[in-house]
């Protein structure tokens, strides 16, 4: 999944010292969290797809995807004649928003860049016909049928993919330049609208592809991602068990009315933006004996607002755009004390929408316009309606006081780790599975060679936190691999499905 660092490594060695490298055409600075290097490690350790691949008569059958590009292909496939298997034969496409998170997609041109391809997958090689076809995020792409195995889908159209910070954004109805939310999932996501201004950024920042409706331009975004957030109560209850559950940290926070100088830098995964450091690591810092847990659950809560901070700054040196007002959405959104504390280190307000599940929502709309539910986006801006507003109340002497603080505990986090080791484990298992392989496909009959008509599909299910296993599901059958990446952008396409008008 995304935040998987086992491809940490290799985005150091694209790197190559410079996180930036392909930034011009992608928008992306280098680093695990982007689908390509997932690619990668598929190509390196996965010796069948790699003899796929040199096959003549199975490269054009490898495929490679996100999961958007899976569901798609499993509603619009057909049931294979093997007992148990997935489907077979179904279209195979993405959105623009899914397809830029790649590092393989020039956002320039919306396109798959082979340059691109190589630079990340090197030295192997992988044709453009592994790539989902990139398509707009709201159209009709098709309707479905009984083939799929659900009678009840039968003439329902497929009519919006969106990436999961992308569907939010269009479900809080920023749709004009300026206007932004801010996402508290298991990660933090703050996305801006830049319209069809591609805002390079140089603090830190992804320039993506928000959105492209039918055939409108598309609409880009900055966005600033935090791999760790709701993710960091998580650790408290089930690493520490400080809680039972999520609620009893805003409990458990409110026993204290400051952080007492105790600061908590969720770097788990490393730091994403503005950092982009894989170096760093976790740290509680400041701490003394009169700190209790009141402290720890306060400072986690408050980590989520400072980094926050951090990209809204960011947003602000790379656009000049001075955000007015600050959406939010996510679990994490419920908790009153954050969200306070948020609007009083941004000093703007914060506010809550009244449907707070806004991905779904998001991608329901773009459906809808693609089958003429809405007729413009004006009509879907005016359903939006606000919950709760949150006006900021603090001393300017204390923000910044508290900002000094988060600023010093961050550089605390740096330098914790280089570069990842190969563990001599997963080395002897690799090498092992691939003797393995080798001898199983020796002694395969010839005929195996031949693409069948009806392909035998074997799906690996994965533990992505176990460590000798992929980032990814690889799916292989006789003449066909497809992998569905652990991408950045869980689709938001199920609603799009379901909202979609019959034939």
């Amino acid at each position: 999944v995304w935040d998987d660092v086992r491809t940490s490594g290799i985005a150091a060695d694209i790197a190559a010292g410079d996180v930036d490298r392909l930034r011009p055409k992608t928008g992306l600075p280098l680093a695990s969290y982007f689908a390509g290097t997932k690619v990668k490690w598929l190509l390196d350790n996965v010796k069948k797809l790699r003899d796929d691949l040199a096959n003549k008569k199975k490269r054009s059958s490898v495929r490679f995807g996100t999961i958007d590009t899976w569901l798609v292909y499993q509603l619009t496939g057909k049931k294979s004649n093997t007992k148990g298997a997935a489907n077979v034969g179904g279209l195979f496409l993405t959105d623009v928003s899914n397809a830029s998170r790649w590092l393989f997609l020039d956002i320039h041109t919306l396109q798959w860049d082979q340059d691109l391809i190589d630079t990340v997958c090197a030295p192997h090689s992988l044709p453009l016909s592994a790539l989902p076809e990139v398509r707009p995020s709201s159209e009709v792409y098709t309707a479905l049928s009984s083939k799929c195995g659900i009678s009840s889908f039968d003439g329902v159209l497929i009519a919006s993919i969106l990436g999961d910070q992308q569907a939010a954004l269009f479900g809080q109805g920023a749709f004009s330049p300026g206007e932004a939310k801010n996402t508290y999932g298991t990660g933090m996501f703050l996305m801006m609208n830049t319209g069809t201004d591609m805002i390079p950024s140089t603090h830190g920042l992804l320039t993506t592809v928000a959105f492209k409706i039918g055939d409108n331009d598309v609409v880009y975004a900055l966005e600033g991602s935090v791999s760790h957030s709701g993710s960091t109560v998580q650790w408290l209850r089930d690493q520490l068990r400080m809680i039972e559950n999520a609620p009893q940290s805003e409990t458990l926070a409110a026993t204290t009315k400051s952080n007492g100088g105790l600061y908590f830098v969720p770097a788990f995964a490393g730091l994403f933006a503005p950092y982009w450091r894989s170096d760093a690591r976790a740290c509680i810092v400041g701490m003394t004996t009169t700190h209790h847990k009141g402290h720890i659950c306060r400072a986690a809560l408050e980590a989520a607002a400072y980094q926050t901070r951090e990209v809204f700054d960011a947003i602000y040196a790379d656009s000049n755009v001075t955000l007015k007002e600050l959406k939010v959405d996510g679990g994490a959104s419920n908790n009153k004390l954050l969200m306070q504390f948020q609007a009083d280190i941004i000093n703007v307000d914060v506010v809550r929408p009244r449907v707070m599940e806004t991905t779904s929502m998001g991608a329901a709309f773009a459906a809808g316009l693609a089958v003429g539910v809405w007729k413009n986006t004006a009509q879907i801006q005016a359903l939006w309606a606000a919950d709760k507003r949150f006006v900021p109340n603090m001393e300017s002497a204390t923000r910044e006081e508290l900002w000094k603080g988060w600023k010093k505990a961050v550089s605390k986090s740096f330098g914790w780790v280089g570069e990842p080791e190969i563990d001599e484990k997963e080395k002897e298992d690799k090498e092992e599975n691939e003797d393995k392989e080798e001898k199983e496909d020796k002694e395969e009959p010839a005929q195996v060679e031949e693409v069948q008509q009806e392909e035998t599909v074997v799906a690996v299910e994965v533990e992505v936190q176990q460590k000798n296993d992929p980032p990814a599901t690889v799916v292989e059958m006789h003449g066909y691999t497809l992998a569905t990446l652990g991408a950045i952008s869980v689709a938001a396409l199920a609603v799009g499905v379901l909202i979609g008008r019959r034939m």
